[in-house]
């Protein structure tokens, strides 16, 4: 598959994946299709890990795109919220 049909496949498990963990996601466009992307290399990791016991990265497959980008979104959201909730604890201390 050529670098156009990587970008599409990874701009629509982004979107799903946003699709599926409902909140607030303020990223773009772009941002939706990093996501795709790493959850496309994070799926490709976990099939590995699970199935074959490789320890390669590669891209996995549609599903395997939107797992590893739900996986990637909430690690997202939970950095984010760390970072937010330390700054302000920092701030007060």
């Amino acid at each position: 598959m050529g670098i156009i049909g990587w970008l599409v496949v990874g701009l629509i498990a982004g979107f799903v994946a946003r699709g599926l963990v409902r909140g607030p996601d303020p990223m773009g466009l772009m941002g939706t299709l990093v996501l795709g992307g790493v959850g496309s290399l994070v799926g490709g990791f976990l099939g590995n890990l699970i199935f074959n016991f490789d320890f390669d990265i590669e891209p996995a497959g549609m599903i395997g795109s939107v797992i590893g980008a739900v996986v990637a979104l909430l690690a997202y959201r939970r950095y984010q919220q760390r970072s937010v909730t330390g700054g302000r604890a920092m701030a007060r201390g």
